[in-house]
C-alpha cells in the first residue's frame, strides 16, 4: 500500500518528543515490511537539509482572509522514504517546531493537505495523520470528496487544540464543522482532536492499555463519551522503538559500547555521566537517571515531594535531563544546589546527554502520572537500565513488577510519593546483589521492543480501513 504520514515532527529534522521517533521509525518498519511510505510535515526554518521543488506542488490558499502560498520540497529519510515539507514563511518560518500560535499554524497546515496531495498527484492508498496538529485533516478529506481512508492516531490525549468561541468563528471552522455522523453520536468538543476522533475511518493509539484507560472519565479528559461511541474502531497498538538506532553495541554518543554479552564495559558510562552531572565517580553507588519532558503529567510533583526522604534513607544519585514549566525548573535546581553530590538536573533538550543517560544510569524512574505509551522505559531496557514505573498506560503493558513470574522492572500503583519512594528503595536493594542484577540487565536488554509487531498491526488496521472504506462506496 502507499501511504501518506501527516504530522507535526520526524525524526531527525524535527523533534521535540517522542512523537518524532513514532512518526519515522514506524514508517521505516513498513516499508520494511514492503509498503510506500511517505512523510509530511511543516518545513520550519530549522529544518535545512537540501530538498528539491515537488512539479505542481505549489498552491495559494484563502485562508482567514488573506491568501497565502504554499510551495512543497521533498527530501528524503535515511536514502529511501521521501518526506514532503509544506513551505510558508509566515507560519513555518520559526525556529521553533510549537509556538503560541499553533491554533492557527495547525489549522492551516491541515488545510493545505488534501490541496497538495491533488495538486502533487501523489494517490496515497491510506493517509495517516497523527495527533492534534493533523486531527482537522479527516474533516477536509471529506469536504473534498477524497475517497482516501484516514486513520488518527492519538498520541496524548491531553492535547487536543482546543479553543474558544471566538477563534471558532474567525477562523471559519464554525460553517464547515462536524456536529455529528449519526443522531446517537455525542457532540464533539471545541478541539481539533474531537473531529478527528469524529470523522476518522480508524482510530488507534499507542498502548492497549490506554486504549481502555481513555474511555473512562479519569483519562478520558472530556473526550471518553466521544471515544467510547467510536470504540469498535479503536484499536490500541504499542510503541516500539528503532533498534538500531538505539543500539548501546553501536551508539556513538556512548563513551563505551556494549551489549548483552558485555555489561561490565557498561560501568565506563556511568563514570563519564557521574563526572559529566559533577557527582562523586562511584560504581557501587545506585545511579537514577531521567529523561523526560517536566511536566505535571510525567510525575515532577512526586519526585519534589521525595527528594528529602530519598537522600535522607538511599545512597543514590539522581540525573534529571529535560524542559517544561519554569516551575519545574526552579524547584529542580533549588535542590540541585541543596544536594550537590546527589543531585544534577540539566533544563535541556540534549540527545547526547540522553543517550549517555540511558546507558549510564543503574535505574530509570517514569513516575508517571499517566502515559499513553512511553518510549523511555524501552529505550531504558534496551541499554540495560531497570526501569522503575507507575503502573498506568504503556508503562502496565511493557514493564512488569519483578514480583511477578517474569518480571522486568519495578511497578507502583498509586500516584502517589511513599509508593514511589517504596519503588524506588526495592531498586535500590536489588542493585547492590550485582550477580542477579547483571542477569535483569542481560534478560531486557534482549527483550524485543523493536517496530515490527506492531507495523504488522498497523498493516493489518489499513487492510481494515480500505475494506471499510470500499464497503462504504458500495452502499
Amino acid at each position: 500500500m502507499k501511504v501518506l504520514f501527516v504530522a507535526a515532527e520526524a525524526f531527525p529534522l524535527a523533534k521535540v518528543g517522542g512523537l518524532a521517533d513514532v512518526t519515522s521509525s514506524l514508517a521505516i518498519a513498513l516499508h520494511d515490511l514492503g509498503h510506500e511510505l511517505h512523510l509530511m510535515l511543516p518545513r520550519y526554518s530549522d529544518i535545512t537539509v537540501p530538498a528539491q521543488n515537488v512539479p505542481k506542488g505549489n498552491i495559494t490558499v484563502n485562508f482567514m482572509g488573506n491568501y497565502e502560498p504554499v510551495s512543497l520540497k521533498v527530501t528524503s529519510l535515511k536514502k529511501r522514504i521521501p518526506v514532503y515539507l509544506v513551505e510558508n514563511d509566515h507560519y513555518f518560518g520559526t525556529k521553533e517546531i510549537y509556538t503560541r500560535d499553533d491554533l492557527e499554524r495547525f489549522l492551516f497546515f491541515s488545510l493545505t493537505v488534501p490541496a497538495l496531495i491533488s495538486q502533487a498527484g501523489l494517490h496515497p492508498d491510506i493517509i495517516h495523520c497523527h495527533d492534534w496538529h493533523t486531527a482537522l485533516i479527516p474533516l477536509w478529506l471529506k469536504k473534498a470528496k477524497m475517497k482516501v481512508p484516514s486513520i488518527f492516531t492519538i498520541h496524548n490525549l491531553a492535547y487536543q487544540g482546543s479553543f474558544d468561541q471566538q477563534f471558532f468563528l474567525e477562523s471559519g471552522l464554525s460553517s464547515v464543522w462536524q456536529k455529528s455522523i449519526s443522531p446517537s453520536s455525542p457532540e464533539p468538543s471545541l478541539n481539533f482532536m474531537s473531529q478527528g476522533i469524529l470523522l476518522a475511518d480508524i482510530l488507534t493509539t499507542v498502548s492497549p492499555t490506554y486504549a481502555s484507560e481513555i474511555l473512562t472519565p479519569q483519562y478520558g479528559v472530556g473526550l471518553e463519551h466521544l471515544l467510547d461511541y467510536r470504540s469498535k474502531e479503536l484499536f490500541g497498538i504499542i510503541n516500539g522503538i528503532d533498534s538500531d538506532e538505539y543500539n548501546p553495541a553501536t551508539d556513538l554518543y556512548l563513551e563505551r559500547n556494549y551489549d548483552s554479552s558485555t555489561v561490565e564495559r557498561r560501568v565506563g558510562n556511568k563514570l563519564a555521566l557521574q563526572k559529566k552531572a559533577g557527582l562523586p565517580q562511584n560504581p557501587d553507588i545506585p545511579l537514577i537517571g531521567m529523561v523526560s519532558r517536566l511536566e505535571e503529567q510525567k510525575g515532577i510533583d512526586l519526585i519534589l515531594q521525595s527528594i528529602d526522604r530519598l537522600i535522607a534513607q538511599t545512597r543514590a544519585q539522581l540525573v534529571i535531563l529535560g524542559e517544561g514549566r519554569e516551575h519545574y525548573h526552579r524547584l529542580l535546581g533549588e535542590a540541585a544546589l541543596k544536594y550537590r553530590d546527589r543531585i544534577s538536573v540539566f533544563v535541556a533538550r540534549d540527545e547526547r546527554l540522553a543517550r549517555l543517560i540511558y546507558g549510564g544510569c543503574d535505574i530509570f524512574l517514569m513516575p508517571s502520572r499517566f502515559e499513553p505509551c512511553g518510549l523511555g522505559q524501552l529505550i531504558a531496557m534496551r541499554y540495560g537500565a531497570i526501569p522503575v514505573v507507575r503502573h498506568t498506560g504503556g508503562l502496565a503493558d511493557t514493564v512488569k513488577d519483578l514480583t511477578d513470574g517474569n518480571g522486568n522492572g519495578f511497578v507502583f500503583q498509586d500516584f502517589t510519593a511513599s509508593e514511589m519512594q517504596e519503588a524506588i528503595k526495592r531498586a535500590e536493594e536489588s542493585f547492590y546483589h550485582q550477580m542477579d542484577w547483571k542477569n535483569l540487565m542481560r534478560h531486557n536488554m534482549k527483550l524485543d521492543f523493536s517496530w515490527r509487531t506492531s507495523a504488522r498491526k498497523y498493516q493489518e488496521i489499513y487492510l481494515r480501513a480500505r475494506t471499510m472504506s470500499r464497503v462504504q462506496q458500495l452502499q
